[in-house]
């Protein structure tokens, strides 16, 4: 019988999953790459969010995220911690969010409340509270725990469905999915304003409303945490989790048939078909990684994945500071430190979309030399 068949115990406490910080790191990096071209008027298509409804690769990168929160949790309870280190490694993620978005000016009057690591912030903190509620003291994890989580995220995506498509709300009939008319958008208008809301429009991708699926994602997370600490061999863990991740895609695309995937609704398809997404992409790490251990090119990914938090702030504040910083340019215009090494240094390179790809994937190499120093001087900050 070969190790990949032979009977697995759960990973200890002290271990990592490679295939979990390589997974985090790919995820990361796409995320720096897709966030940060050298012109936003010359992106290539898969590197752009769908307007609307639809997805593109791009669309999988933050409930990818939001998964791997999830899978992070049932890897050790020490990790998790008391509900002090919850509250607050929560409310320090809330507060990066907060600080990230009011930065470089601090208008209180206009400062975006929901955000990215907003929704990371209250998908953690409340995941944090499922997984330990449907636990009770003293209990083991079984298979009844996963049924109780599964449970509640499927309940959570069946009321964000229902509620969108067959609750009214003022001026508007039940079903609106438009992006001024959904029921999101009203509620994120009524509570924050059109002022804290992302550019001032009518909604925000990350509002209150769209968090309830989100958290769905998350809790799928801690399902595939939860079956990949089970005493099966590693590859038939890996083998399920891939047949699950098919079957969340393929339910995904039948349910946009009703309720279409949209990433800026979180709609329950959306959570079908990313989690499935998730599963299939988790599962194929897994097998290379952590059953086949083929390791050898994983090193900056690891990387990239350890201080995933610091990686995203540190890309948000550079990126808001070029856009700060004005220079003047060979032609004597003033234009932001963006604008001066893009254009003078990248633009005259290749095509227009081959430099701003260029551009990103640069932005994203200097990220990595600050990362790397800290991880070879063993600086891990976590929230």
């Amino acid at each position: 019988m070969g190790t990949a068949d032979a009977p697995a115990a759960p990973p200890a406490a002290a271990d990592r999953l490679v295939s979990l910080d390589v997974f985090r790191g790919l995820t990361m990096a796409s995320m720096v790459i897709v966030n940060n071209p050298g012109d936003w008027g010359h992106v290539y298509g898969p590197l752009l969010h769908a307007e609307w409804n639809g997805w593109t690769p791009t669309d999988l990168i933050f409930p990818y995220f939001l998964f791997i929160v999830g899978v992070s949790m049932t890897l050790s309870r020490s990790t998790l911690g008391g509900w002090g280190r919850i509250l607050r490694r929560a409310a320090t993620i809330a507060g990066l969010g907060l600080l990230l978005a009011a930065f470089p000016y601090f208008r209180l009057g206009t400062l975006r409340i929901p955000g990215v690591l907003m929704r990371i912030a209250l998908c953690y903190l409340a995941a944090a509270a499922v997984f330990r509620w449907t636990l009770p003291a003293g209990e083991r994890d079984d298979w009844r725990h996963g049924v109780r989580i599964a449970l509640v995220a499927a309940g959570l995506v069946a009321a964000y469905w229902l509620a969108m498509v067959l609750m009214p709300w003022p001026g508007h009939m039940p079903g609106d999915l438009t992006p001024e008319g959904n029921l999101g958008a009203f509620i994120d208008r009524a509570v924050f304003g059109r002022q804290h809301l992302w550019q001032r429009r009518a909604w925000d991708p990350e509002g209150i409303g769209s968090t309830a699926p989100a958290l769905a994602t998350t809790l799928l997370g801690i399902l595939a945490g939860l079956w990949l600490r089970a005493r099966v061999p590693g590859g038939t863990r890996a083998g399920v989790l891939a047949a699950a991740g098919v079957a969340g895609i393929a339910l995904g695309l039948v349910w946009d048939l009703a309720f279409p995937i949209n990433k800026n609704l979180w709609t329950s398809s959306y959570v079908a078909f990313c989690g499935g997404a998730s599963a299939l992409t988790l599962a194929a790490c897994y097998w290379l990684l952590d059953v086949k251990g083929w390791r050898w090119w994983t090193k900056p990914f690891v990387v990239l994945g350890v201080n995933a938090i610091t990686l995203f702030v540190l890309s948000g504040a550079i990126a808001k500071t070029m856009g700060l910083i004005k220079l003047t340019d060979a032609a004597g215009k003033q234009v932001s430190l963006h604008g001066y090494v893009y254009g003078g240094w990248f633009a005259p390179l290749a095509s227009p979309k081959n430099t701003s790809l260029l551009f990103a994937f640069t932005h994203l190499a200097f990220l990595f030399v600050v990362l790397w120093i800290m991880y070879r001087r063993r600086i891990f900050l976590k929230a």
